[in-house]
Parts: C-alpha cells; structure tokens; sequence
C-alpha cells in the first residue's frame, strides 16, 4: 500500500543509492566526468571542496541506509537528512537564480528537493505516529 511504512523503507532505500553513487564519483573531484564534460578548468580550492562535499554526500547516502531499518524510531535521523536535503534545494535554487537553469536532470531532481523532501518528512511523521499509538496500546 502507498504510504506504508514498507514503501518508505524501500523508496528511502532506493534513493540512498544516488548519494551513495554519486559522492563516490565526486570524490573524483574535477576529474569526475560531470565536470570533465563541461570542461570546468582546473582549480585546487574548487577540485578540494568539491571532494570534501561528496564525502559529506557519501555520508549521507550512508545515514539513509542506516534510517531504512527501524525507520519508525529513527525520525530525528531522517528529517536532519531530508532537512539537508532541503536546504541543498534551496542552494540550488539560488543557483538558478544566481547563474541560469542547469541542465533538465537538475531541474528532475530539485523537485524532489524542494518538494519530495517535505513530503518524505511528514510520510516518516505518519509511520512514526502509528508505530507510537500502537506501542502505547
């Protein structure tokens, strides 16, 4: 059934594969192929943050595996990432704004941004409350 709590386990785990995938190809830094084909010049600070943030990246990848088992006792984990989330929407976001519409992939993907992760947060609230009222019964 949609909206169950084994829906969110599997979804959540499914989508932590991109973060898992994609920080393992960022820690590439500038010789990643997303960058090589838009011929982003070479630059340490940009080459060094870039690696740093797809560790971070990894890590959350790593934090949603983590939340899928249990995911009704693991709320605060899983908004603190889905906030992350959010919050890189917004990043992205300012970025459009700021430098011009990316290519459509990052348009797909700040959807689930900005409006998956609201979603995603009160779906784990609902899982979250059923699981409490049936505990207390």
């Amino acid at each position: 059934m949609i909206g169950s709590r084994r829906a969110l386990q599997v979804l959540t785990a499914t989508l932590g594969v991109i973060p898992v995938a994609t920080g393992l190809v960022g820690l590439l830094g500038l010789r990643d192929p997303l960058y090589v084909h838009f011929g982003v010049v070479p630059n340490v600070v940009l080459d060094s943050n870039l690696r740093f943030f797809s560790g971070v990246w990894l890590g959350v990848g790593g934090a949603a595996f983590w939340t899928v088992s249990g995911i009704e006792r693991k709320g605060p984990m899983f908004r603190a990432l889905w906030s992350m989330i959010f919050l890189g929407g917004l990043g992205r976001l300012l970025s459009i704004l700021d430098a011009g519409l990316p290519p459509a992939p990052f348009l797909g993907v700040l959807l689930l941004e900005l409006v998956g992760a609201p979603v995603f947060v009160l779906w784990q609230l609902r899982i979250e409350a059923e699981y409490v009222a049936g505990a207390a019964s």
